[in-house]
C-alpha cells in the first residue's frame, strides 16, 4: 500500500493549537505530553535611518508538526528491540510488547515525536490515528483544524498531485535529508523570509522538546 503522510499549509495556520488540543483529548494525554506541537517562529529587527526614524522588518509564522512517518526514521534505526516499525499503511508505530522504554527513539528523532510514557514506561507517539483511517476517517488533528491547514493522505497519488509546489522542510524543522519525512509543506511568505534572514522559536517553554 502507498505511503501515507501529512500536508501542512503555513499560509493558513494561525497558531490556534486546536490540532494539538484535539490530539491530546482524543488520546487522553496529560499536560506533559503532546503528540503534535505548534512552533512559533519569529525574526527581523529594528533599524534607524538618517532622519532618526525607526522601522522594522519583523515577521512571525507557525508550524504544526507531529510524527512525519519518515522514509528513513531515525527512531527505527536506534531502537535496540525492534519495537519501532512501520505498519501496513507505512506509518511508524510502537510495538508495546517489545518496547523497553530506553528512550533512544526520543533522543534520535529530530521532530521530537516519540515520548516515554511515565506511567507505562514505554514509548508512545502519533500513529496517524490508524484506527480512524481503517474506518475511513482522518486523523483527529486534520479534522479539528478550523483553517484547514492540515491534510492527510497518500503522499504520491494524493498530496503531491494536489500540491505540486510543496516543499519537505521549512524552519524550524530539520532539513528533509535527515530522515526523508513524508510531509509536504506550503511555506508562507514569512517562512520564505526566515530561510534568508533566520529567526528563532519563541515558545520553547510550552513545547516538549
Amino acid at each position: 500500500m502507498e505511503q501515507f503522510g501529512f500536508y501542512f499549509n503555513a499560509k493558513r495556520c494561525t497558531g490556534c493549537k486546536t490540532c494539538m488540543l484535539a490530539c491530546k483529548d482524543y488520546r487522553n494525554l496529560d499536560a506533559s505530553v503532546s503528540f503534535r506541537q505548534v512552533y512559533e517562529f519569529v525574526g527581523g529587527s529594528w533599524s534607524k535611518d538618517e532622519r532618526g526614524c525607526w522601522a522594522q522588518d519583523c515577521f512571525a509564522f507557525y508550524v504544526s508538526s507531529a510524527c512525519n512517518h519518515c522514509a528513513s526514521p531515525a527512531c527505527m534505526e536506534v531502537c535496540p528491540t525492534g519495537a519501532m516499525g512501520k505498519n501496513e499503511l507505512g506509518l511508524v508505530s510502537v510495538d508495546e510488547h517489545r518496547c523497553i522504554g530506553c528512550g533512544y527513539c526520543t533522543m534520535a528523532c529530530p521532530y521530537h515525536a516519540p515520548h516515554i510514557d511515565a506511567r507505562l514506561k514505554r514509548s508512545s507517539k502519533c500513529d496517524g490515528c490508524r484506527d480512524r483511517l481503517v474506518d475511513g476517517g482522518q486523523p483527529v488533528c486534520v479534522e479539528a483544524c478550523p483553517l484547514r491547514a492540515l491534510e492527510f493522505g497518500r503522499v504520491t497519488s494524493e498530496l503531491t498531485d494536489r500540491h505540486p509546489d510543496a516543499v519537505r522542510s521549512i524552519l524550524p524543522l530539520p532539513d528533509e535529508s535527515a530522515t526523508r519525512p513524508n510531509l509536504l509543506i506550503l511555506p508562507s511568505p514569512a517562512a520564505e523570509r526566515a530561510e534568508k534572514q533566520g529567526g528563532s522559536i519563541v515558545n520553547r517553554t510550552e513545547l516538549h522538546l
